[in-house]
């Protein structure tokens, strides 16, 4: 008890009387930061008129639902990976998604990017964890909250998909539209931090298959760190592990870094790579920006010029994502189409294997339980990777298909040579022209520097832009 009160005695020596309102009142004395980098690096003030790609996504969507589709849903592809693509997806704009451990200061950069302090749309912030929500920040004409039951019913967004999590996190999914002009080429999407303590079911809701989904989609991964919160539990662990593949898109970003002296920061940076080079098993580590994101100016005696320049780094990076939004949409659309069109090969074969295999004496079933067990006793892979252009590393896992088999019974699928129609076509054969020529002469198009508006939609034929299913005609 006594070693209690000496210790309340030494922190209140700590903060004078009168220091701790100073502490509460600091970001209202502090200066302001001058943006002038922000808006000159992100083109902000620029008055040309935005490109229009309209013509250019719906070229893509067309070729999506003609030549990839199909045998998607022929061979139920969403079964085995869980990721739908809608038409609101294909046209969506690029997504920055931050991520990392509570008040490490991600709802006060997202602030600091679009100038919302001190105005009525900024995020609320504060040194406990405030962010419960998953919160999308869109582009609207006026200022709008959308809850999340009605983005998801929305099938013209992006978000439809997310019903699949359930009510519960429906309520944790909130959209705020803001007339800014960097929202008109972006999206930001802010995430409840990671709290080690606590429990998973104690949210309410699968946490980390949320974020799967919201990787799955995201162009930019911010990480955000600060000195205080470099330990890595058993949660962030398991959202390192769900970025395995991503590491491109992902950024680590050490905030709050005017925080600390010379030798201080050295120390913290050295201890953020130590604590993260088990969970990100690349020979290239990501890039780590080194700064504070906030609109205030840096303490004095700070290495201004070092964190001014990480700053401008982090917006010229941030806006090549949006400059190549269209390329970047493209080869996402050509990583699918060869994903679907393995699975596909790969479903042809086990059911050939099965129907080379069974005599009139056989028990189906038995047969291809056997089949299923072991696929390298009949050559399943190595079969496809003799006989086609698919490469070793971009073969599935085995033991995803005894589950897939395991609720979508062999009888239920045809022969990739039966997938064909007179006037349509063969399923393999479009799929393979979309992923050879169709979509790499899409995005050849784009490198080539042709106008994109010059597309006919008269020639290409791209639809009709899609329509929510919940609103009256």
């Amino acid at each position: 008890m006594r070693a209690l009160v000496l210790l309340c005695c030494f922190m209140a020596s700590l903060l004078l009387p009168g220091q701790a309102e100073e502490a509460e009142d600091v970001s209202e004395e502090a200066p302001l930061r001058d943006r002038s980098h922000i808006e000159k690096t992100l083109m902000l003030n620029e008055d040309k008129p935005s490109d229009d790609f309209s013509v250019v996504l719906q070229r893509l969507r067309k070729i999506y639902h003609s030549s990839i589709k199909p045998l998607e849903q022929s061979y139920k592809y969403n079964e085995l990976r869980q990721h739908e693509i809608t038409d609101g997806e294909i046209t969506s704009k690029p997504m920055v998604l931050f991520l990392g451990p509570w008040s490490v200061g991600k709802s006060t950069m997202i602030n600091y990017l679009l100038g919302l302090e001190n105005t009525r749309y900024q995020l609320y912030t504060g040194a406990e964890p405030t962010t419960s929500e998953f919160t999308v920040l869109m582009h609207g004409p006026k200022l709008k909250t959308i809850e999340g039951i009605v983005m998801a019913a929305d099938s013209a967004r992006s978000f439809s998909p997310l019903e699949k999590f359930g009510q519960n996190f429906l309520e944790k999914l909130i959209g705020i539209e803001v007339p800014h002009k960097l929202l008109e080429r972006v999206t930001f999407v802010d995430t409840p931090g990671i709290i080690e303590n606590r429990k998973q079911q104690e949210r309410g809701y699968p946490f980390n298959d949320v974020c799967q989904w919201f990787i799955d989609r995201a162009d930019l991964i911010f990480v955000v760190f600060d000195p205080t919160k470099l330990d890595v539990g058993l949660e962030l662990e398991m959202l390192f592990r769900q970025l395995k593949g991503r590491e491109s898109q992902i950024r680590i970003i050490l905030n709050k870094a005017d925080n600390l002296a010379t030798q201080m920061l050295m120390r913290v940076y050295g201890a953020l790579f130590w604590s993260l080079a088990p969970l990100i098993n690349v020979t290239e580590p990501p890039r780590v920006y080194v700064s504070s994101f906030w609109p205030y100016d840096y303490k004095p005696d700070t290495h201004r010029d070092l964190f001014l320049r990480e700053e401008i780094s982090l917006l010229e990076d941030l806006n090549q994502v949006i400059e190549n939004r269209l390329e970047n949409k493209i080869a996402f659309i050509r990583q699918h189409a060869i994903r679907v069109r393995i699975h596909a090969l790969l479903v042809d074969r086990y059911l050939q294997t099965y129907k080379d295999k069974m005599t009139f004496f056989s028990d189906g079933e038995l047969v291809f339980k056997d089949i299923v067990e072991d696929p390298d006793k009949f050559y399943i892979f190595k079969t496809i990777l003799a006989k086609t252009n698919v490469s070793k590393f971009d073969l599935p896992n085995r033991e995803a298909y005894k589950d897939f088999f395991g609720i979508n019974p062999i009888s239920g699928f045809k022969l990739l040579s039966q997938q064909c129609s007179y006037m349509g076509g063969c399923f393999l054969e479009k799929i393979e022209r979309a992923i050879t020529q169709d979509l790499p002469g899409l995005l050849g198009s784009l490198g080539l520097g042709k106008n994109p508006g010059a597309l006919n939609c008269d020639k290409t034929g791209c639809g009709e832009a899609p329509k929510n299913r919940y609103r009256r005609p």
